[in-house]
């Protein structure tokens, strides 16, 4: 049976879970944020409440709508905290290992009837569900970038959710104002699949010397419309990231077509990882970004 999330558990205080958690306490759910740092707690927690005084601004929300909500979130630095949730979403980084141990430590502390969901954007929810006490209660939803912008979020079922799962999860989703698409569990599911293969084309565009990364970007947004060229894309997203999505489709469906372009590993190599690191296809060391190739 469908039940109503009220309390919300978020584990990781990067972009993603600083996201979810943003939304969430907008949405009017009680959030708690948990990460192991509590320097990227405070850091998450005054980002969020940046981000919401950006949405005043913008007029899209209130400073009373602020305030509910940055006053809906606590964070801390144990996971027994969690022990009240309804719902625990972990954000923690894209690594496979990294998520079965954050699983680890969690699930003792859940109450039975609690679900728990990953917001991985390429990983197998069937196989990291394995590695849980409560494998018909995990999915995944996997939010876009930036969560407070764009609608939508992907809800990906492993073999073994269960209906009442989903459909509790649905709700949520429903209710956050945010609009649910049910995935099958392959590798990058349905945006990723898409998006990083297309993102790591202009890469070997870029590697093989077809244009540069000025003229691969602008091709892209006045041929195709679209809003930001690929690679700079790319850069907005972070390269590690890109490369990580690129490792696990070539892992996962064992096929040429998804290798990772030798540039872009060189740039995570060189610690070239866009916008966060300064430095990607652009530098971003000046005002205006400048190519860097």
């Amino acid at each position: 049976m469908a039940v109503d999330i009220k309390k919300i558990g978020v584990v990781g205080a990067g972009q993603m879970g600083v996201g979810i958690s943003h939304v969430c306490a907008l949405g009017g759910l009680d959030v708690h944020l948990v990460d192991i740092d509590p320097d990227r707690l405070r850091q998450g927690l005054a980002a969020i409440e940046h981000y919401m005084g950006r949405q005043v601004a913008k007029g899209k929300i209130t400073e009373v709508d602020t305030k509910a909500a940055m006053a809906r979130i606590t964070s801390g630095t144990e996971v027994a905290a969690l022990a009240d949730r309804d719902l625990v979403i972990e954000a923690v980084n894209e690594d496979e290992q990294v998520k079965k141990a954050a699983y680890k430590a969690i699930c003792p502390h859940l109450k039975p009837e609690a679900l728990l969901a990953t917001n991985t954007s390429s990983i197998s929810i069937t196989r990291l569900a394995a590695t849980t006490d409560r494998p018909n209660k995990f999915l995944g939803i996997h939010f876009m970038y930036p969560a407070p912008m764009l609608d939508l979020v992907e809800l990906i079922r492993g073999i073994a959710t269960d209906v009442d799962t989903f459909r509790t999860v649905e709700n949520f989703v429903l209710k956050l104002g945010k609009t649910p698409v049910a995935v099958e569990d392959f590798s990058a599911f349905i945006v990723n699949r898409i998006l990083m293969p297309m993102i790591n084309e202009a890469v070997y565009a870029l590697y093989e010397g077809v244009a540069s990364v000025k003229a691969i970007d602008t091709a892209m947004r006045l041929g195709c419309r679209h809003p930001m060229g690929p690679l700079e894309l790319a850069d907005f997203i972070g390269l590690d990231f890109c490369l990580a999505v690129m490792n696990t489709l070539h892992e996962g469906l064992a096929d040429t077509k998804y290798r990772p372009c030798p540039l872009l590993v060189k740039y995570v190599e060189a610690g070239w990882l866009g916008r966060k690191s300064g430095r990607g296809f652009y530098d971003y060391s000046k005002d205006e970004p400048e190519p860097t190739r």
